[in-house]
């Protein structure tokens, strides 16, 4: 504008009348997520969340099938079982659950087909893996974090916070950042390499997520575990 002004395009420079007009962007809100040196702790905690601490069965597998495939807390509670495949060790999420409007698999690891298998034997009867206290609607979205807040990371972790944790330290262990952001299901902004999303470095996420489970084993079990090489791609 000072330009137009100068050159006789326009008479006044008018964006001095925006000032204070429009707002400034809110900054990014990150979800409380914990270290590594904590996660022990918690991991040990969720394992006697209902023999210890007076909590649902339920919940308890529901904070150990965050850690294991660190999902959105919503596309944990609203999954059903006709997701999820017992024999191919997957769990496909449909477009319409996620976030990005994008069909996303989960490659299940051996410990998190373990908890799915006590799920089925608790929940089976219902189409929600996770059914509400009306089981015709699912879990409350509110149920992992007032189970991090009873064991005392109020403040401190949420269930989102275990998709921080996962990303921070598999990207420390050394695996390909495609491969993790692919298992994130985050954006992809090329349009075409969003096509073949669904699948993408689907062999590379499933030894991926089984080093993670055994990752997170180890470190419950209070091992020194030694960082890991990642995934190549090549």
């Amino acid at each position: 504008f000072r330009y137009a002004v100068a050159s006789g395009r326009c008479e006044r420079d008018p964006v001095g009348d925006l000032k204070g007009a429009i707002k400034p962007r809110p900054a990014p809100k990150h979800m409380n997520a914990l270290s590594e040196k904590d996660l022990p702790d918690l991991l040990r905690k969720m394992d006697t969340y209902a023999t210890e601490q007076g909590g649902e069965l339920q919940t308890q597998y529901a904070l150990q099938l965050l850690a294991l495939t660190f999902v959105r807390t919503g596309e944990l509670r609203e999954a059903t079982w006709e997701e999820v495949d017992f024999d191919k060790a997957e769990w496909r999420i449909p477009a319409e659950k996620m976030k990005m409007k994008a069909p996303h698999i989960v490659p299940l690891s051996v410990q998190a087909l373990e908890v799915l298998r006590k799920l089925k034997e608790l929940n089976g009867s219902y189409s929600w893996i996770f059914p509400g206290v009306r089981p015709a609607v699912a879990m409350s979205k509110n149920t992992a974090l007032f189970a991090l807040y009873r064991m005392g990371y109020r403040g401190r972790m949420t269930g989102h916070g275990f998709r921080a944790v996962a990303s921070t330290i598999l990207n420390e262990m050394g695996f390909d950042a495609d491969v993790i952001e692919r298992q994130l299901a985050h954006a992809e902004r090329n349009k075409v390499r969003a096509a073949y999303h669904r699948a993408e470095y689907l062999p590379e996420r499933r030894k991926m997520m089984q080093q993670w489970a055994d990752y997170l084993d180890s470190k419950k079990a209070g091992a020194d575990v030694i960082p890991l090489r990642g995934v190549s791609t090549a």
